[in-house]
């Protein structure tokens, strides 16, 4: 199909240009984080779900201490404010210092040019979504189902409708029906056109947490 080729193209050139570009604060990052707090650089998070179901792991920059998940499950009522607010923690006591900077500006999502290059994700797409947060959350909103099996047909992307749309301000049901509806009408020029209105809703940290 045309629209795949020309979309891994520009997934291919466009990951390393930004891979080469971002360079300097990919380094200056990494040893940031080394330097704020114990652990490694990369974010040990769960696997999350791709194209057809497929589960992989998301490259990210670690942005909470070691063990948040672990201090996540042992904490009922940060728990019970997490699943609430679909699956996202507003002043999160678990995020670090340079956590809190490389969030507020989706830092910590650069190194997903690396999931890209290697096929796994678009520099467009749906949310990336994690395997127990579909299976809790379509329970919650059963009529999400159907939005879900169309997202599950494209690749997760490191931006896309919702990221430039409000992000953590948007529940799980408006969510899946707006990655949805871009599955369904995507091309070329909207790809082109989310990549262009993600430039400002990152500068301007829109729906960061």
């Amino acid at each position: 199909m045309f629209y795949d080729f020309v979309k891994r193209l520009m997934d291919i050139f466009g990951s390393l240009f930004g891979i080469i570009i971002f360079s300097p604060i990919l380094i200056a990052v990494s040893a940031a984080i080394r330097l704020d707090s114990r652990g490694p650089v990369m974010a040990d998070t769960p696997m999350r779900v791709g194209k057809d179901g497929k589960l992989f792991k998301m490259y990210k920059f670690r942005s909470m201490v070691v063990g948040a998940q672990d201090l996540l499950q042992k904490n009922p009522e940060l728990l019970k404010e997490y699943k609430k607010n679909s699956y996202k923690l507003h002043n999160d006591p678990r995020v670090t210092k340079v956590g809190k900077f490389i969030r507020k500006f989706s830092i910590d999502e650069f190194p997903q040019f690396f999931n890209i290059i290697k096929g796994e994700m678009s520099l467009v797409g749906p949310r990336a979504y994690y395997p127990f947060e579909l299976e809790e959350q379509q329970k919650k909103y059963p009529k999400s189902r159907d939005f879900v099996k169309v997202i599950l047909s494209s690749k997760p992307g490191l931006t896309g409708v919702w990221q430039v749309s409000g992000r953590s301000q948007i529940n799980f049901d408006k969510r899946v029906e707006m990655d949805a509806q871009y599955v369904q009408r995507r091309s070329v020029l909207y790809d082109i056109y989310l990549i262009v209105k993600t430039i400002p809703a990152v500068l301007f940290s829109r729906g960061a947490v």
